[in-house]
């Protein structure tokens, strides 16, 4: 598999309404952190995140993160 390229080294915290995103795993997607189909041939799938509510989330910037598309702080130690 394809190492994601850093985006940004802080999350993108954003409050997202009830339904399903498909977050940017790859890193190259310029409408961050969501995926534009910007991976075609990286070997990097988008990750599918649904919500039941309306809700605050910090989305993983840096592409790194153990907590799949959500921030858990790996990007302080990139």
């Amino acid at each position: 598999m394809a190492e994601p390229t850093v985006f940004d080294r802080k999350p993108a915290v954003l409050e997202v309404e009830a339904g399903a995103r498909w977050w940017c795993a790859c890193g190259l997607s310029k409408g961050q952190p969501f995926c534009d189909g910007t991976h075609k041939g990286t070997g990097i799938s988008p990750v599918k995140c649904e919500f039941a509510e309306k809700q605050k989330v910090a989305f993983c910037n840096c592409k790194h993160s153990k907590n799949g598309a959500f921030c858990d702080g790996t990007h302080k130690s990139l």
